[in-house]
């Protein structure tokens, strides 16, 4: 399903995040081209997270759409319904 790659795509951007984040710790100011290369690796990660954001914003959008729509469609189905019996 596409929700679950999504949910492990997320899950594995959070992990890089956190190595990411974990190596920041240890570099040293003087050690420029790391600190460039991670700062680089970051900001790729921090993107991949924001687009699995919006994904998500999407399907919950989708979902809110649909329940909506079925909603409507039950209180029509009852309101057929009673006028049908009277």
């Amino acid at each position: 399903m596409p929700g679950e790659k999504a949910d492990a795509a997320g899950e594995a951007l959070l992990r890089r995040m956190q190595r990411l984040l974990a190596r920041a710790a240890t570099l040293k100011g003087r050690d420029r081209k790391q600190l460039l290369a991670l700062l680089d690796d970051v900001e790729t990660t921090r993107r991949g997270l924001l687009r699995e954001c919006a994904e998500i914003e999407g399907e919950m959008r989708q979902a809110t759409v649909r329940a909506t729509a079925i909603g409507a469609y039950l209180r029509n189905s009852q309101v057929q319904r009673g006028n049908r019996h009277n």
